[in-house]
């Protein structure tokens, strides 16, 4: 919509209130809510004023004034608030440069389609991310001087088969046995419908949706691919409207990588595919009816992974999920049709359309804008310099002999570890002004201070178990 039409559709609907929603640093949605009538046309070129430094990983106190900027087509009629609201996507400028934010997420994606478009080699990068997520029944946890605890609950935990309640059936899923199961053992299929057509109504299209593997209430729902900055936008639209939906039946979401021990963590499996001219440019008679620049980009994907990893798979708790033997890619290469590889050629359909790559380790937890950026130029870096991705790797990884995995390139072991690969390889990244060294250093620095060294800190409960007794 142009930003007349939006004022329009607000008379027309009896819109009272505008709620405007950006991202922060980490990637988290933020809001402000105005009157309906403090939204002119006049408003989508002024922008809404608003303190910066209260925004995780943004501006100092003494800099603190910012620009909540709407985005028109982006806005839609929220249904889960009481009053008639629209929602509307924001960007962050500066109020004195009048210029995007660098350390604005969804600011640093425009800048990645604009250098896309300018490097002449594709029109579009369109994406396709498979979210997964966890549904619980409760969930409570807490960290004190004297105490540490967590606990989730879910009717589908394969823990809960012995309770006595009254209420129970017996139709747990068992760990890493929930594909597929049909209800009563998939006990959420009307939830994930509602939350599905929720997304229709929002405008986001939708494919299909079905329980994952691990036991507990895990759940996917796969959009249609999309540019990438209108992907990222729905990705933020899609985990709002999960969690809206799972509070609304008293349940909570959870887009968490790994909140299980001993069962499956939530991947963000990430299909990836550029376009020009209307025409698919990933197609070609190379190995899995690939292109020669398809090859290359996942050249530069698998070269440039370990600092990929520090914005694809952001948190602690990501680096639990990418360990062996749990569908999880560990191992740095790529296959067709074979999971355990980091980047996986779909052969579902032979269509020139359809073919794409899919990168496998990104989780939910990452910021999209961020995650999607750092993909794309990564796969620019490997077609501009010719990166050869090397030999696939058709074998099921997990079956080889350990003197064959271990000269294979693996996956950082921990989040420290990809922020130290992120230290050193860069560059890519900072083509176009892309991302700046203000963003890269302090994304290590905000990653290091408030989680790396957090976590590092305090005594597990674990410890516990392995210690107490010394």
């Amino acid at each position: 919509m142009t930003p007349k039409q939006v004022i329009a559709l607000i008379k027309k609907e009896g819109i009272e209130y505008v709620d405007c929603r950006f991202m922060d640093f980490p990637g988290l949605w933020q809001h402000v809510t105005y009157d309906a009538e403090q939204l002119n046309e006049e408003a989508f070129e002024t922008g809404f004023g608003f303190d910066g430094s209260s925004i995780r990983g943004w501006q100092a106190i003494n800099e603190s004034d910012m620009l909540l900027v709407p985005v028109a087509d982006t806005a839609h009629r929220d249904p889960f608030l009481d009053r008639p609201t629209l929602a509307i996507i924001c960007d962050i400028k500066d109020p004195v440069t009048r210029k995007q934010y660098s350390r604005d997420p969804r600011s640093i994606a425009k800048k990645a389609e604009v250098y896309l478009k300018q490097s002449k080699l594709a029109d579009h990068a369109m994406f396709g991310p498979e979210l997964e997520f966890f549904v619980f029944d409760s969930v409570h946890y807490d960290q004190r001087v004297n105490t540490a605890t967590y606990a989730v609950d879910s009717v589908e935990g394969i823990w809960n088969r012995g309770s006595k309640d009254p209420a129970n059936l017996g139709y747990q899923v068992r760990q890493r046995e929930g594909y597929f199961p049909i209800p009563p053992m998939d006990s959420m299929t009307d939830l994930r419908s509602e939350m599905a057509s929720v997304m229709k109504q929002m405008g986001l299209p939708i494919e299909a949706h079905h329980h994952e593997v691990a036991t507990g209430g895990q759940a996917e729902i796969d959009l249609q691919y999309a540019p990438l900055l209108r992907m990222a936008d729905m990705c933020m639209m899609y985990k709002y409207i999960v969690k809206q939906v799972a509070a609304r039946h008293g349940r909570v979401a959870t887009f968490m990588p790994k909140p299980l021990w001993g069962d499956n963590g939530s991947g963000m499996h990430t299909h990836f595919s550029l376009w020009k001219s209307g025409k698919p440019l990933f197609a070609g008679p190379r190995y899995a009816g690939l292109s020669q620049m398809a090859l290359y980009a996942v050249g530069g994907i698998l070269r440039h992974a370990h600092s990929l990893l520090a914005l694809t798979n952001p948190t602690t708790n990501s680096f639990k999920r990418l360990v062996p033997g749990y569908e999880a890619p560990v191992h740095l290469c790529y296959s067709s049709r074979n999971r355990s590889a980091a980047i996986r050629i779909p052969v579902y359909h032979n269509k020139p359309g359809s073919k794409r790559i899919e990168f496998r380790c990104p989780d939910s937890s990452a910021n999209p804008y961020l995650a999607f950026a750092a993909i794309t130029m990564a796969a620019i870096d490997g077609i501009k310099n010719k990166i050869d991705p090397g030999e696939p790797l058709d074998r099921n990884i997990y079956d080889l002999e350990p003197e064959t995995t271990e000269n294979l390139d693996r996956a950082p072991a921990d989040l420290e570890s990809a922020l130290v690969a992120l230290e050193e390889d860069h560059d890519y990244l900072l083509e176009g002004d892309v991302f700046t060294q203000d963003v890269i250093h302090y994304w290590i620095r905000y990653k290091r201070e408030n989680e790396i060294d957090a976590l590092r800190q305090r005594p597990h409960p674990y410890e516990f178990c392995m210690y107490f007794d010394v």
